[in-house]
């Protein structure tokens, strides 16, 4: 009770999308390892404060939030001395949302996990070509959600800059060829000084992963 925590692992795109709104903000925070290849996320502890057994999990002041795009509205709409980050306009509002729903769907469900489930839980050692090639359509509607804009939903950086960046970084390791806008993105996001600490070690701690257990693209 009296404080922020949040629980992950360095190597999750979730966690890493928290640490980033969490620096953006400011904020204090009590940072706790959890160690999924071992279980840990499915104590009896761990259950009681999210029965769904998922990183991150951020607990402020006694109170237990997860998903990580629950998390980063809420650290913005309780925290930040703006709205700029997840704003209050209506249409504004729904691009951030909707650019929040592809990265849980498309690039993280459809993308990541497709690949880091069987790899990790199954011992997988090959992975089919479609899920790579899904990688690269999802690069391509990036790149025109871009268009010539500097962020994700336009002028201005949001809390969908934070999830999306930690996602694709996780990715360019199995998917290589980035396009132009997508590529000037990254490198506009990685030049925030909280970057490397807060997303850009532990995106290439899961391209690392990655590497050393995928041997083929059948």
């Amino acid at each position: 009770m009296g404080k922020m925590i949040l629980y992950g692992t360095e190597a999750s795109p979730p966690v890493r999308a928290c640490k980033l709104t969490l620096e953006a903000l400011g904020l204090q925070y009590e940072y706790k390892l959890v160690n999924l290849l071992a279980g840990e996320h499915k104590s009896k502890e761990y259950l009681l404060k999210n029965p769904q057994h998922t990183v991150p999990l951020l607990e402020d002041h006694g109170k237990c939030i997860w998903d990580s795009h629950a998390i980063c509205a809420y650290l913005v709409n309780k925290y930040a001395k703006t709205d700029e980050l997840y704003p209050k306009e209506p249409y504004a509002r729904s691009i951030v949302d909707q650019r929040l729903h592809f990265e849980c769907g498309v690039l993280f469900q459809g993308c990541i996990r497709n690949i880091a489930l069987p790899v990790f839980y199954k011992n997988a050692t090959e992975v089919p070509r479609e899920k790579i090639d899904a990688i690269y359509e999802a690069y391509d509607f990036l790149e025109t959600f871009l268009g010539d804009d500097p962020y994700i939903c336009g002028k201005k950086m949001t809390i969908a800059d934070f999830s999306i960046i930690s996602t694709v970084t996780s990715l360019v390791g199995l998917a290589p060829t980035v396009p132009k806008n997508l590529t000037n993105w990254i490198e506009r996001m990685s030049k925030l000084p909280y970057y490397s600490r807060a997303n850009g070690n532990g995106a290439q701690m899961l391209v690392d992963m990655f590497s050393d257990k995928i041997k083929k693209i059948i």
